[in-house]
């Protein structure tokens, strides 16, 4: 059922339904525009037989970015560049969306010690500075910024966007009861906290053109006491199909949470876990008519196809094994592989790792592969962490220079 081309709500068909996941590449200049090696890894994944490709975390707006290493899309950036970004993801024949994001309170320190945030809740976690409450010309802003970094992904060729609501950036935290403790309009109710999402939705769908593929990614849950949960997602996805959205991919965890990210160790469990989001996936499914995407842990043919035909998701976002194996949408879809790389499995358990060290080696491993064409996989969890840190201060310092 993977390999079934898939027909979205504004016409465009997807050749499958197997979707590169965004990742944060990491892979921009100190002017935050797309590299020749990005371009070239974009390129080699849209060859690789996914049916849609996502980009990593993709900053509307350059004082709230994910880390310096981030591609922005805004007035500032170089358009001959995106556009080549574009057209190399393409040219095998997936269809491909710009993730546009707002970092928030999530904004490191050292690009921003006081970011726009929902409320001035500071991130418990080092490294984040103290944020400031959003006026509603703040939002204004934030909103009318989306809507240009739509706008410049539809003209470099994008076949849509992905709005980020989800692990924590602005827009998710917007929705946290735990985070967002206004009393205004943007607080409060379900439909107030929601309304900086649909508000961002709704400008970005006038604004572009039918047939460009509008997305939101949500989370099933915050995991965390008194944040957004399940039920109030299924309720605000519901909000978001009445907008004209195309589909929705959910997940979970934000940065002090950071559930969409774990890994299971053979030590832990003798059958490697997958599909992370299933369960909550289900409930959501069936209060929607648009597509469902799901993402996180899926690697064998088997459980995707299964939950495709339990009509628990439509598309089957990964993310990791594209690092591994730029190849292996193509070998899956044939039957030449029966899953997709799942190296984590052979790590230590994440309590016996320092704090996001799987995630950093992969990521480290996402360079390796842009810089010299495959991974480097005789490198240690904690070595790749490492270098994963000392390039993202490197990259800081560039920014900063800059």
């Amino acid at each position: 059922m993977i390999g079934q081309n898939l027909t979205l709500p504004n016409g465009v068909v997807l050749n499958n339904r197997i979707v590169k996941s965004a990742m944060s590449e990491a892979l921009a200049d100190a002017s935050n525009n797309p590299t020749p090696e990005l371009t070239a890894l974009f390129e080699r994944w849209g060859a690789g037989g996914a049916g849609l490709l996502i980009t990593g975390n993709t900053p509307v707006d350059r004082q709230h970015l994910e880390h310096a290493g981030n591609f922005a899309l805004d007035d500032l950036s170089d358009m001959a560049r995106v556009a080549d970004l574009a057209s190399a993801a393409k040219s095998g024949g997936a269809k491909v969306l710009a993730q546009l994001a707002h970092a928030g309170r999530q904004t490191p320190e050292a690009i921003n010690p006081h970011p726009v945030s929902v409320s001035g809740l500071r991130l418990d976690l080092q490294g984040y500075g103290d944020p400031v409450s959003a006026s509603d010309a703040d939002f204004d802003k934030v909103i009318a910024k989306f809507v240009t970094s739509a706008t410049l992904a539809q003209s470099a060729g994008f076949d849509g966007v992905e709005i980020h609501a989800a692990h924590g950036y602005l827009l998710s935290s917007a929705l946290s009861p735990r985070i967002n403790t206004r009393q205004d309009k943007w607080g409060g109710s379900l439909e107030n906290r929601a309304r900086l999402a649909i508000s961002v939705v709704r400008a970005v769908r006038a604004a572009v053109r039918a047939d460009f593929i509008v997305a939101v990614k949500l989370n099933s849950s915050d995991f965390q006491k008194g944040g957004f949960d399940h039920h109030d997602s299924v309720k605000v996805a519901v909000m978001l199909e009445a907008e004209g959205v195309d589909f929705i991919e959910i997940s979970g965890g934000t940065f002090e949470t950071p559930t969409a990210y774990q890994h299971t160790s053979k030590r832990r469990s003798t059958a490697a876990r997958e599909g992370y989001f299933l369960d909550y996936a289900a409930a959501m499914k069936s209060a929607l008519t648009i597509p469902l995407m799901v993402t996180g842990g899926f690697r064998s043919a088997d459980v995707m196809n299964t939950a495709i035909a339990a009509n628990k998701t439509d598309l089957v976002g990964i993310g990791r094994p594209f690092i591994i194996d730029p190849e292996f949408p193509s070998k899956l879809l044939s039957g030449s592989i029966a899953a997709a790389s799942a190296v984590e499995r052979d790590f230590p358990p994440a309590d016996e790792l320092p704090r996001g060290a799987v995630l950093n080696w992969f990521c480290t491993q996402l360079a390796h592969l842009a810089h010299n064409g495959r991974p480097d996989l005789e490198l240690s969890v904690e070595d790749g962490h490492q270098q994963y840190l000392e390039r993202i201060v490197k990259a800081t310092r560039r920014w900063q220079q800059h």
